[in-house]
């Protein structure tokens, strides 16, 4: 047999299946990793895997409790292209070694703001209805004109703004669980819009802050409309009632004032019970005469003497009516200053008591602790007025 014979032999049986279980292993193993990685990203880019690092709980709770639940958390947290998602995966490293070697943050907060592109892949508002409660103007795209970002005005949509409100630290992570997360989302002050951030925004880029700018024409309530209301009628609703009224009232008050100031988020999480008291309101202690003393609102009317009180008589024969004290006390207050910024003017502006502070301590000659009034005080002082209170020993 020639040497061109020899070359044209078929390979031996065991070389050909070695080649062909090589190729098979490589294509088996090709696979496996195909769809080991795929499978692996799916799995990572659920929203149920943000979960699984205790540090993300908060977030993962919250948004599990918002309307936004249905909706996966790299919809908004990872702009769209595979650019970026593959530079989200390579964070996502970074962030499990800062996990590792707790070298990590928190509380967690975004280092950018999620761009408009991730809200208007499902709300399109060139033809999506926007369906506010009550009779608010919302013109979305006037807002979309002047360069007004989706979260400036959305930020708690997700997450209710957990790291601001100071309950997402280390030390928080074990009190987290489904039952937490709705208590915290259930309070709208920090899921939606409040009219604190509209005022805030239009007051700084001079927008207008009339009451008709964000509000139809049927926003006056039915009962501010009867002639009872307006004749005194408002005065005799209930204390529960005036943070309804601070809805709108607050806002037409030149002075700002603190009376419904709620205690903190962080202070109600730290509670004991936190879940209940997330959204507990301490603040149905403010009279409705204290109300009207305070907000400058009020001032047309109740800055206004009564008709009474501009007849001639009435600075001399006034005294009659401290047997109904409280009527006084709707504008008036038993103290030498006063802080209201609408009546200025107190019992103690005409009658003042110079005892109302530890005066024996200020006074220029030694007192002895048990001191009483005698005629060795009228020295100095006047007998009309001291003998309104006292009696003279004789």
């Amino acid at each position: 047999m020639d040497n061109d014979q020899k070359q044209d032999l078929p390979a031996p049986p065991r070389f050909r299946y070695k080649l062909i279980k090589i190729a098979t292993l490589t294509l088996l193993f090709l696979v496996i990793l195909f769809f080991g990685g795929f499978f692996g990203l799916e799995t990572t880019s659920s929203s149920k895997f943000c979960s699984s690092c205790h540090e993300m709980k908060p977030q993962y709770y919250t948004w599990k409790a918002s309307s936004h639940s249905e909706v996966d958390c790299i919809n908004c947290h990872i702009e769209p292209g595979a650019k970026n998602y593959a530079k989200a995966k390579g964070n996502g490293l970074v962030e499990l070694y800062k996990k590792q070697t707790d070298k990590y943050i928190a509380p967690i907060k975004m280092p950018n703001l999620i761009p408009d592109e991730a809200c208007e892949s499902c709300h399109n508002m060139k033809n999506r209805a926007v369906t506010p409660s009550g009779d608010i103007i919302i013109p979305h795209n006037k807002h979309k004109t002047e360069g007004i970002k989706c979260v400036q005005c959305h930020s708690g949509t997700a997450h209710g703004k957990v790291s601001d409100r100071k309950v997402t630290y280390k030390s928080d992570y074990g009190k987290w669980n489904e039952k937490l997360g709705t208590s915290l989302m259930s309070n709208k002050k920090f899921t939606s819009p409040q009219m604190d951030t509209c005022m805030e925004c239009h007051e700084a880029r001079k927008a207008p802050t009339e009451c008709k700018t964000c509000h139809e024409a049927t926003m006056v309530p039915k009962n501010h409309k009867t002639e009872e209301f307006k004749a005194g009628g408002h005065g005799k609703i209930q204390p529960s009632e005036l943070k309804k009224c601070e809805q709108c009232h607050s806002y037409m008050s030149k002075e700002k004032y603190d009376l419904f100031k709620e205690d903190s988020s962080y202070i109600n999480f730290l509670k004991k019970d936190n879940t209940a008291s997330a959204n507990r309101n301490d603040s149905n202690n403010v009279s409705v005469a204290q109300y009207a003393k305070t907000n400058t609102f009020c001032k047309d009317c109740h800055g206004q003497k009564p008709t009474s009180h501009k007849q001639a008589t009435f600075i001399t024969d006034h005294g009659h009516l401290s047997k109904n004290t409280q009527k006084c006390f709707i504008c008036h207050d038993n103290r030498i200053v006063s802080d209201s910024p609408v009546t200025k003017v107190q019992c103690a502006s005409c009658h003042p008591s110079s005892h109302n502070r530890p005066w024996k301590e200020h006074h220029p000659v030694k007192l002895a602790v048990n001191q009483k009034f005698n005629k060795t005080c009228l020295r100095c002082h006047v007998k009309a007025t001291c003998t309104k209170c006292h009696r003279t020993n004789s």
